[in-house]
């Protein structure tokens, strides 16, 4: 979370010439009642809604695919989850990439939003221990501290073929 994920995605689908911009958290929103949060150590019902919300936007993403669209999928995807994740896209090739700036530029960067992704358990720390730690090193990572989007962008698509992990 305010990683950039979001404006990068957006920025990079626009540069595509046939692209989409999948955003996950839109299936978590659609959930009006019964909604379990992801929190550290969260409950099964949480991880459930998890997996259902990764498998909502890998078959979007594969049926804009199946289309001859491009899918730019943007999510938080961590720990072994991303695993999870790219069992359920079917679309070959397969490309993940990571924005993983350093923890106090996310820290200041969600200090100048409006909307806060933190809270509910997670603090910036934490999150970024479990990308760090516990994430597999799959696709390309990209520290993007200082970065502007356009240079991310820019990096994305100068790097893509790193960050291919199924062909």
């Amino acid at each position: 979370m305010a990683s950039g994920k979001s404006t990068v995605a957006q920025a990079l689908a626009e540069r595509l010439p046939r692209a989409v911009h999948v955003r996950g958290d839109v299936f978590r929103r659609m959930v009006v009642s019964g909604r379990a949060e992801m929190v550290p150590g969260a409950y099964e019902e949480a991880t459930a809604q998890l997996r259902l919300r990764y498998r909502l936007s890998a078959m979007t993403a594969d049926t804009y695919a199946e289309e001859g669209w491009t899918a730019v999928v943007q999510d938080v995807v961590v720990g072994e989850e991303l695993n999870t994740y790219l069992d359920f896209v079917r679309t070959r090739p397969l490309y993940v990439v990571v924005l993983a700036p350093e923890a106090r530029a996310v820290a200041e960067r969600e200090a100048g939003r409006a909307k806060s992704g933190y809270g509910a358990g997670w603090t910036v720390e934490a999150l970024d221990r479990v990308l760090r730690e516990e994430t597999p090193r799959v696709g390309l990572w990209l520290d993007t501290t200082g970065w502007t989007v356009e240079q991310t962008v820019d990096a994305v698509l100068a790097g893509l073929e790193r960050g291919q992990v199924v062909g």
